[in-house]
């Protein structure tokens, strides 16, 4: 017949127990101490580093975006506020919020010909055109710029579509569908609702839907004078003017 743990056992393993719960809690109080020291410890040389190449961090692109990724490592965005240290230090302000309005200038004093679609890489031609050779920026610092507007709202965002990438500067979220069919419009540059729905698999509802939302905003033109009617999309226009030379 086995014998029942008496009280004293039980206390003993209590104790026992209790002891391996605090020497655990001290334990991981030792180990977020010292991850929190070597933390600061890499932020104090990201400090350094940052007062050495100040003048590289400002002017080259590629260098940027490399201590951009060294800084998204340890929680900090030295290039987002216009306060602080990192603003004494870089001399850069809201670099991102500054040229996110010149996006959107950009995006506004074009859509008359896009319906407010623009390539990633005409904002980046056209931008760098208006800066100083020594003061070019690179597709991440745009996409990065695009990125901090979302604080203010839908209406700006960049889409992927197939091998290259859209600023889409109008009101209202873009849909999958939408996505999809801007995808397909950047192979074709014109298509009529059969084609994208035989394209795409999808029913001619589906596709008249997407269609009428990019029509509304101005996305996509539709020339009726075509039968079935087709549709155009301003955006690609200069793509499908390159790829025929």
């Amino acid at each position: 017949m086995r014998r029942r743990a008496g009280v004293g056992a039980i206390q003993r393993q209590k104790i026992q127990q209790d002891k391996f719960k605090e020497k655990g809690s001290e334990i991981q109080e030792n180990q977020l101490e010292q991850m929190t020291l070597q933390m600061e410890k890499f932020r104090e040389h990201l400090e350094d580093f940052a007062a050495k190449h100040k003048n590289e961090i400002k002017k080259n692109p590629q260098f940027r975006k490399q201590f951009q990724e060294m800084c998204a490592s340890i929680g900090v965005d030295p290039l987002a506020s216009g306060k602080g240290f990192w603003c004494e230090m870089l001399g850069v302000g809201d670099f991102y919020y500054e040229l996110g309005v010149q996006v959107v200038e950009l995006c506004v004093a074009t859509s008359h010909r896009n319906g407010g679609v623009l390539s990633l890489d005409e904002v980046l031609l056209r931008l760098n055109h208006r800066r100083r050779p020594d003061n070019q920026i690179s597709s991440d610092d745009i996409v990065r710029a695009v990125k901090k507007l979302r604080v203010l709202g839908s209406g700006m965002e960049v889409v992927a579509t197939g091998s290259s990438q859209f600023i889409y500067s109008i009101p209202g979220e873009l849909s999958m569908d939408h996505t999809a069919l801007l995808q397909h419009a950047e192979s074709v540059v014109h298509l009529t609702v059969a084609s994208a729905a035989s394209a795409l698999g999808w029913s001619q509802e589906r596709v008249s839907r997407a269609l009428d939302h990019l029509l509304r905003v101005g996305v996509a033109w539709r020339d009726d004078q075509d039968r079935p009617p087709s549709f155009w999309f301003p955006a690609f226009f200069q793509q499908c003017a390159t790829a025929a030379e």
